[in-house]
């Protein structure tokens, strides 16, 4: 499982655009998004800098580390 810190997630809609683009990386990836703490909790088989990849590609700078 990996933590990934996102910037400028600020809104609902926000949340659900990273949700969907983690999903679209790694349909089997469990999200779970948290506003609040701007960051999501992602459990995936694939290497995490794929899905950091796909939540950059969807216009949100994020970071990672596993937890």
């Amino acid at each position: 499982m990996y933590k990934f810190e996102i910037q400028n997630m600020t809104c609902a809609h926000c949340a659900s655009t990273v949700e969907k683009a983690i999903k679209a990386a790694d349909p089997a990836a469990s999200a779970n998004i948290n506003l609040a703490e701007k960051s999501a909790k992602v459990d995936t088989r694939l290497d995490p800098a794929t899905i950091n990849a796909a939540i950059e590609n969807a216009g949100y700078p994020s970071r990672f580390r596993q937890i």
